[in-house]
């Protein structure tokens, strides 16, 4: 028979640390890939996300928990701790993902006649999460190819001129490659092909945001991305793979400056001053 005020599992070996004043328990700041423990020791998982009450952790599986920000309801180094929500940036101008400032209160441009091409449907999310905000205010719709073979085709088609840039993102645009052959077919005054040296804009996001030092190398005759999986040992389909990275993505900062630097150059070059044209 249970003793009185234990309950039916017995004594809570937690109770007297819950009972304690609580400026005994150390506080510690939220904070994105702080590691943590619940005090059940049923989940360990590093920080993705909070809000005014929760905390959500993913553990290294992938699997997320929503838990709630109660007094000494985790453990840090074997130590309960108190997670407490960060103190409050310094006030200043609201950011967007890309780290320019946000406009507020400001109805998306109508679309200009110029356009950014981009390989993939990745390629695309991945612009649109990070530079969706400022491409809606410049007015910059965001297109994809499903490859570049076909560029040259696609480029007379869409009759670039003034008032009307093209720039074109290509994955893996290195000297000597086909990449960098077909671009050299489509550059003109009116069109900027940009490119980073990636063989998948999946290598664009820094390892570390995922967990991992270095993207593997996967040797040639294995499909890359499928090779990345395998050494990786994510046990899933690539699609689902591609929305765990693109959910890890939160602002420019998780990008590498190869990528940054190129898709900053092709706004700049659509939205500029254009001889001849709006």
């Amino acid at each position: 028979m249970a003793t009185k005020g234990t309950g039916r599992y017995g004594r809570d070996v937690l109770a007297e640390e819950r009972r304690r004043p609580k400026n005994t328990v150390r506080e510690v700041p939220l904070s994105r890939d702080l590691v943590v423990e619940d005090v059940g020791e049923a989940f360990c998982g590093a920080v993705v996300g909070w809000d005014k009450a929760t905390v959500t952790l993913e553990d290294r599986h992938g699997r997320r928990r929503v838990f709630d920000l109660a007094p000494a309801a985790f453990l840090v180094d074997g130590g309960p701790v108190t997670l407490v929500r960060p103190a409050a940036a310094p006030k200043g101008p609201l950011r967007s993902a890309s780290g320019s400032v946000a406009v507020t209160d400001l109805r998306a441009r109508t679309a200009r006649e110029s356009r950014i091409y981009v390989e993939g449907a990745h390629d695309a999310e991945l612009v649109e999460k990070v530079w969706g905000h400022d491409l809606r205010v410049e007015g910059v719709a965001v297109e994809f190819l499903e490859g570049v073979d076909d560029l040259p085709a696609i480029v007379a088609e869409f009759t670039p001129g003034p008032g009307r840039r093209l720039g074109i993102l290509v994955d893996h645009l290195v000297p000597g490659s086909k990449e960098s052959r077909i671009a050299e077919r489509v550059r003109g005054e009116h069109v900027l092909v940009a490119g980073h040296p990636y063989v998948d804009v999946w290598q664009a996001v820094r390892p570390s945001v995922l967990g991992f030092s270095t993207w593997p190398d996967v040797p040639k005759g294995i499909p890359w991305k499928e090779g990345v999986l395998a050494a990786l040992g994510w046990r899933m389909e690539t699609g689902e793979a591609w929305r765990r990275i693109l959910g890890s993505v939160r602002t420019y900062a998780d990008l590498e400056p190869a990528l940054l630097g190129r898709v900053e150059e092709l706004i700049d070059f659509v939205t500029g001053p254009h001889p001849g044209g709006p």
